[in-house]
């Protein structure tokens, strides 16, 4: 029998088994394995070990990971903006552990644990506008586009521009 998965909050002693399933999902040719990577759009390291021990220690930041059994599938951040509001990023699945429903789990435990736990009404991330099929993905969760672009936090050349989504937490 499968062992269930279960999303946690990480603590740091996970960021060493965290920090490579990061990578992979997002950067790289092991990126490829799977169908939310940046591998075509962007290179290089995309998140340091400093900044996964920052969000860590930030008291308005919770890191989640989800697991089966003692292997790390994936994580997600989730940021108090204030207000009500708290910023969903980082989201990702080991590349070859996709389309199982890995995300919709994370998702979810991202929403409970920001009602709960950051007294949130709602929850915002943005996308890279180009990467429509993930957009999609998240609106059949239940993510609308609000009107809003943001710039790519690095700037690039030609620049990328980010969607903004938006869900209400009931």
């Amino acid at each position: 029998m499968t062992e269930i998965v279960t999303v946690r909050i990480a603590a740091a002693v996970d960021l060493p088994r965290l920090h490579p399933i990061v990578e992979c999902a997002y950067r790289g040719d092991s990126a490829r394995q799977g169908w939310t990577h940046e591998a075509d759009l962007l290179s290089g390291e995309r998140i340091d070990d400093a900044t996964l021990q920052a969000m860590i220690a930030d008291p308005a930041q919770i890191l989640l990971i989800a697991e089966q059994g003692a292997v790390a599938l994936g994580c997600v951040s989730l940021t108090a903006r204030g207000d009500g509001l708290v910023y969903l990023g980082l989201l990702c699945v080991d590349p070859t552990r996709q389309a199982a429903g890995i995300g919709k789990t994370i998702i979810a435990a991202a929403e409970k644990v920001s009602r709960d736990q950051l007294d949130a009404d709602r929850i915002e991330m943005t996308v890279i506008d180009s990467r429509t099929e993930l957009i999609a993905y998240y609106e059949r969760r239940g993510f609308v586009r609000t009107g809003e672009r943001r710039p790519f936090p690095i700037p690039l050349d030609p620049p990328l521009g980010m969607v903004v989504l938006e869900k209400a937490l009931p």
